[in-house]
Parts: structure tokens; C-alpha cells; sequence
């Protein structure tokens, strides 16, 4: 019998506003509730005539990875895999799933082996005990609507819902779940009931920092949705799991992501499935001549058919529920516990080269105190220059992301409004060659910042009072010569910056856009009596959009120095370099203001496959990268040569090893020259 399967999507059917009467925990109305739903999970098979079915499934298993303090721009896909999967299903519990065909894509090296349930649905809306990664993430949890399930967990109505199904319409129910004692194993979220027959239309929640077995596992969301088959079975229709880790080894800002993403459909019920076909693993591969003879249909390449938030960034509905969770119980709740640790925000924090400090060492520490606050403290110590740098901080962060800092430090700031390199390969070529692209000054002083976490643009504002000094080159690399620093001014100033942060995120035509606005405003202490006044704006834009496998880049930094008086150097505009201005020297232009644009095109191109092993295969291509800029400076400073006007240059860049090592060539038109760098991709500089 084939199935008439009615899609249930409650965003798009609701037509019904929330319930206005206040929410109240356990009332007599929502436990009655609660209570025919559990009766109807254990009972419902009997009532509906259900007694096996078939189905089929499809979905992606993506391994993902996202980067830098604070995790500010979306993760990025390290493996896709597509499956799909033939679903079995008798009374009272036998599952069985087949898996069909399976492709997958690396893009980063990566040994990841999933759980066997990751790879496949979930059936029934969890047994009684609730199980994730074979018991390996999730373990032990009583299901919100069992027996056991009533007596440990709170229930309230939120909202009440109607969804029309052609002629039919059913009242929902969203009842939240919380547990009683949120320091036991326990799940928090809600449950969507159908208010006349007591079906599970929908469920969406997270669990308890108890309920997870791995300790470096930061949350687990779950959201399952129910469709009306044959007007009279709820049965899976689309699944999500979300599964999100992080680095413990120096408190470094990395973070894994398992997602796993399921549409389930073309139901076939009561065909007489014998119970000899559940026998062995539920989940299994089917053999190889078998899916030769029934190939699963795929269609395309596995990047191009990925849904675009399971490319981009966490779905809403999975953000939803950890939001949901992070509401219903307290933080700790849901927080690992950490005692004081060693940190490092980079990797150059524990060591660096570069001509002021020579070779420099350094470590932190981040003491976590409860309730989002943390105490932490770096130092780093340069060999040539003799001192000592660093920062304190009283830290309060939000579970979900928002800050606000108090810190007093020193530390040499660059004055690069964009990297030119990763740290990492500055470190190199500066021992090794004397090529050091960092400008830096002294800088000590006290500041509070604070940063909303928010969905787009997200806002930070910092207050600062700062004392800023000159540096000289104390150090000799291995062969050539390093550049003099900058001639900064000493001073103190005070300062107010505004900052809008937009991490790369989808837009119109498919385009992908990101920015970093910040607007500081800036007084600065001559004398007695005269203070000078400053307005810097900076803007660093990127806009990137694919076209089949290529894909066109945009890069734009712009900066300006507006003030009636004499600008000191440390705010001046800087570019020049393999970033803002290839085929020129590292900072050859310096002025009031100065904008740089890079347009460039990557494409494939056949290359020599290599192997890594138990870390997969780096593909047979490389990604070819011609690209053109400009670089326009207005006012240029007078410890300069560079004239105002624009500077173009074209190149070609090579990106190879899964993209993660770069090669430029480029060549300045207007008094410029060949330049050549080596790197790694921009991607990982958050990191380095």
C-alpha cells in the first residue's frame, strides 16, 4: 500500500498565536496531557492498526570545524557524506535500516569514524532510555514521555497550535521540559502533543551536562518531526542532530560539529515484513551486488545538493533548542566544569619571532570561577628585548557567546588594519630571512569591553585608556636585514570603538558576506590643557560567490585617519604586503586614508593525487587563483615614499593540500615589482 503522506511543517502551517494565560509548571491541564501521551506511545500500536512499514530515507552526515576566540565566523565543512537508506520498522520495537549507497567528500584530513547510529534515523521518537553515539555521547536519559519519564521531569503548555491537513485541522500543544534535578542525566526542551489523540507531532530538545559521557562534548540537540501517513500513523518525517565538541588541550578555540540531517519518505505500511529480517545490528550496509542492482539515486555533486545551513551554519530550529535549554535550566547545568587550565588563544602565543622581540615564549591561564565568569592571564617573554608582555582579565561570558571583559595588559600592537600573514609564517621568514611583516608599538593600558551574541550583525564596544611607547629592532635573523619599526609617538590617549561583526553568512544571488566595522573615537593628551581629537574608521569586507566548482572572491579594506591635528603614526593607514597589496612592499603606503581591493577567481585545475594515510587522500586538483588589485593612498606620510594616487597589480595564486598551502606570484604595475609568497590559507590564521 502506498502511503498519502501529509508533510507536517509547523512553521509554515501555524496559523494559530500562543496561548496569552501565564505558563505554570506541572498544572493539572498539562499533566493530563503529558499523561495520554505517554499511554499513547506505549499503547498506540494496538489502537492504530500499525503493524510494520517501509520507508526510505536520505540525509547528510557532515563533519565540521570552526576556529578562533569566541568561534566568530560559521564552521567549515571538513567531510560530507550522503546516504541513503531503506528503513524497516514492525511491532512492537524492530528497527531495521539498510544503508544503500553512501558517497562522501574530504575536504580537510581528517581519520573521523561516526557512530553507527549516526548514520542512520531515529525510530519511535527514542525508546524509553534515550541513547546517542551507542551510549558513547548520550546515555541513560528517561525519555520525557515514559513512565519513568513523569516522575523526573517538570511540564508546562507554551503555545497552543492548530495545523490544517486538507480538510482536517488538529490542535497542538507545545509543552516545555525541564528536568527536576538538573544535575542528573535529563533532557530539556519540548514536546509538541496532538491535543485529541495524543500523538508526538514533533520534539526538540538538548540534555543536561550530566547526561554526556565525553567530556569534551559542549551540547547535543535533537529535533525530530512527525508526518500523518495514511491520515492515521505519525511516523518520521525529517530529523536533525547536532553534536558539537570542543578542545580541552590549552583551552584552544577549536570546535568539532557532527550534523546530521534526514528527510524520510515514500511509506509503504502493513505489507507483512517477517520478523526474520530484523535480525543482527539494526543499522547495516547492504551488501555491495545488492546495491549495484538498486542504486540509490543520487543526484549531482555532495557540496552542491548540501542544504545551504548545513553548509553555512547551524540550523535555526537546533539553535532554537540550545537556546530553549539554556532558558529553561541553570547554566551550570549545561556547562563543563573546568578547573584552572592552561590557555592559549594562538598558537605564535606560545612562541613567535620577530625583530623586537626576537624569539618569545609565552603561556596562559584560565580559571573558571561559575556562573559564566573566569578569571585569565597570559604572558609572553621576547629573548632580544628583554620584556615581558602581558594581559589579566575578569571574563563573564553567556552561554550564549555574549562578553563583557575587564582586562589591563601590554602588549605590541600591530597596526596592520588587516593581516597581512598567518603569524606562523612570519615567524619563519623573519628568523630565517628578515622579512618581518608586522609594524608594532608598545601599548599598556586598561580597557572593558563588552559583545552582544546575536543572529547577523553582532555589536562590541570597548572603553580603553591606553599609554602607547616606540619599539626598535632588537633582534638578527639567520641572513639579510630586518626594516626599521614605525616611529611612533609616545602618549596616552583614552578611546571608544565601536565595532559590527557580520560572520560570513548567506545573502541574496547566493552570495557569501562577511564584515569587520569598527569606529573609534579617540582623544589623545598633548598637554596641559589641549587635547587631540581623532575619528578612525575601518572596514574589512569580503563577498564571495561559487559558480559550479569555481568560485569569485572580493576582498576590501578601507581606512581612514580623520582629525584636524597632526595624526600620530600608530593610526595612520597601512598597506602593502601579500594581502592588501601584492607586487609591493610590506607597508610601502602610509597615509590619512587608503582603500585596497582584491577581485579574484579560483577555479580547479588536474593535479597529482596524494596520500595521507589514515587521513584520506589529497584530491587530484588544485585550485588555481588568478587575481588582480589595487591599492589607492591618500595624504601619504612623510617617513615614506609612496606617492597619493592607485597602485594596481595582478597575480596568480596556487592553492594545493586540501587548500590549506598557498603560493602567490604577483607584480605591481606602478613603481612595483615581483613578489612571492608561501603560506597557509587564510582559513587557519585565526588559529596560528
Amino acid at each position: 500500500m502506498k502511503s498519502r503522506a501529509v508533510h507536517l511543517v509547523l512553521t509554515a502551517l501555524v496559523f494559530a498565536t500562543p496561548i496569552t494565560a501565564q505558563q505554570t509548571w506541572n498544572d493539572p491541564r498539562t499533566r493530563a496531557l503529558v499523561e495520554r501521551a505517554t499511554e499513547r506511545r506505549a499503547s498506540q500500536l494496538a489502537d492504530t492498526g500499525l503493524v510494520d512499514y517501509k520507508a526510505t530515507a536520505h540525509g547528510y552526515v557532515t563533519f565540521l570545524a570552526q576556529f578562533g576566540e569566541g568561534f566568530p565566523e560559521p564552521p567549515k565543512i571538513v567531510k560530507a557524506d550522503e546516504l541513503g537508506l531503506e528503513v524497516y520498522w514492525r511491532a512492537p520495537d524492530l528497527s531495521k535500516q539498510r544503508i544503500m549507497g553512501r558517497r562522501d567528500t574530504l575536504l580537510l584530513p581528517t581519520d573521523i569514524n561516526y557512530h553507527r547510529d549516526h548514520l542512520g534515523i531515529v525510530q519511535n521518537n527514542f525508546r524509553n532510555i534515550i541513547r546517542i553515539g551507542e551510549g558513547d555521547e548520550v546515555q541513560d536519559v528517561p525519555h520525557p514521555l515514559s513512565p519513568a519519564g513523569l516522575e523526573v521531569y517538570d511540564f508546562a503548555i507554551r503555545d497552543s497550535l492548530q495545523i490544517r491537513l486538507g480538510p482536517r485541522v488538529l490542535d497542538v500543544y507545545e509543552v516545555r521540559v525541564r528536568p527536576k534535578d538538573d544535575r542528573q542525566p535529563r533532557a530539556v526542551g519540548a514536546v509538541y502533543i496532538d491535543r485529541e489523540t495524543g500523538e508526538v507531532v514533533r520534539m526538540a530538545f538538548s540534555f543536561t551536562r550530566a547526561a554526556l559521557i565525553d567530556k569534551d562534548l559542549e551540547d547535543v540537540s535533537v529535533v525530530l518531526e512527525n508526518a500523518l501517513i495514511e491520515s492515521r500513523f505519525w511516523l518520521p518525517r525529517r530529523q536533525e542532530i547536532e553534536i558539537r565538541r570542543t578542545g580541552s588541550w590549552l583551552e584552544y578555540p577549536a570546535r568539532g560539529i557532527i550534523r546530521g540531517r534526514w528527510e524520510i519518505c515514500c511509506y509503504e505500511v502493513n505489507t507483512g515484513i517477517p520478523a526474520s529480517y530484523f535480525t543482527g545490528p539494526e543499522i547495516v550496509m547492504a551488501p555491495p551486488a545488492e546495491r549495484a542492482q538498486k542504486p540509490f539515486p543520487f543526484t549531482g555533486r555532495i557540496l552542491d545538493s548540501l542544504p545551504p545551513d548545513v553548509r553555512a551554519v547551524t540550523d535555526e530550529d537546533v539553535k532554537k533548542v540550545q537556546e530553549e535549554a539554556r532558558a529553561l535550566v541553570r547554566t551550570q547545568a549545561l556547562s563543563r566544569s573546568r578547573s584552572l587550565a592552561l590557555s592559549a588563544r594562538h598558537i605564535s602565543d606560545i612562541a613567535r619571532f620577530n625583530r623586537v622581540e626576537g624569539l618569545a615564549l609565552g603561556a596562559g591561564l584560565l580559571q573558571r570561577i561559575g556562573s559564566g565568569l573566569a578569571i585569565a592571564a597570559s604572558g609572553r617573554y621576547g629573548f632580544s628585548d628583554q620584556e615581558f608582555k602581558g594581559r589579566g582579565a575578569l571574563e563573564y561570558r553567556t552561554g550564549a557567546g555574549s562578553s563583557l571583559i575587564l582586562a589591563a595588559e601590554r602588549q605590541y600592537r600591530d597596526v596592520s588594519d588587516d593581516q597581512e600573514t598567518s603569524l606562523v609564517r612570519n615567524t619563519i621568514a623573519a628568523q630565517e630571512f628578515g622579512s618581518d611583516y608586522t609594524d608594532t608599538y608598545d601599548m599598556r593600558g586598561v580597557s572593558l569591553s563588552g559583545s552582544l551574541s546575536r543572529p547577523g550583525w553582532r555589536p562590541t564596544l570597548q572603553l580603553a585608556y591606553e599609554r602607547h611607547e616606540p619599539l626598535v629592532v632588537n633582534a638578527t635573523p639567520a641572513s639579510g636585514a630586518f626594516e626599521p619599526t614605525i616611529p611612533a609617538l609616545s602618549l596616552y590617549e583614552s578611546r571608544l570603538t565601536l565595532g559590527l561583526d557580520r560572520p560570513t553568512s548567506l545573502i541574496v544571488g547566493g552570495y557569501e558576506l562577511g564584515v569587520h566595522l569598527t569606529l573609534s573615537g579617540i582623544r589623545r593628551e598633548r598637554e596641559v590643557g589641549r587635547r587631540d581629537e581623532l575619528l578612525r574608521p575601518s572596514l574589512v569586507l569580503d563577498l564571495e560567490r561559487p559558480f559550479g566548482t569555481s568560485r569569485l572572491l572580493l576582498h576590501t579594506i578601507a581606512a581612514g585617519a580623520f582629525s584636524g591635528d597632526p595624526v600620530p603614526p600608530q593610526h595612520l593607514v597601512y598597506l602593502g604586503g601579500p594581502t592588501s597589496g601584492p607586487g609591493y612592499a610590506f607597508h610601502e603606503f602610509v597615509g590619512r586614508g587608503g582603500v585596497s581591493q582584491r577581485v579574484e577567481w579560483r577555479f580547479l585545475a588536474p593535479f597529482v593525487p596524494i596520500p595521507l594515510g589514515r587521513y584520506g587522500r589529497v584530491p587530484g586538483t588544485i585550485t588555481l587563483a588568478p587575481f588582480a588589485t589595487a591599492v589607492w593612498i591618500d595624504r601619504p606620510a612623510s617617513f615614506k615614499q609612496a606617492r597619493q594616487g592607485w597602485y594596481p597589480a595582478i597575480g596568480l595564486g596556487a592553492l594545493t593540500i586540501f587548500d590549506v598551502l598557498r603560493l602567490d606570484v604577483a607584480r605591481g604595475f606602478r613603481d612595483g615589482r615581483w613578489t612571492f609568497s608561501v603560506d597557509v590559507g587564510r582559513d587557519f590564521w585565526s588559529v596560528l
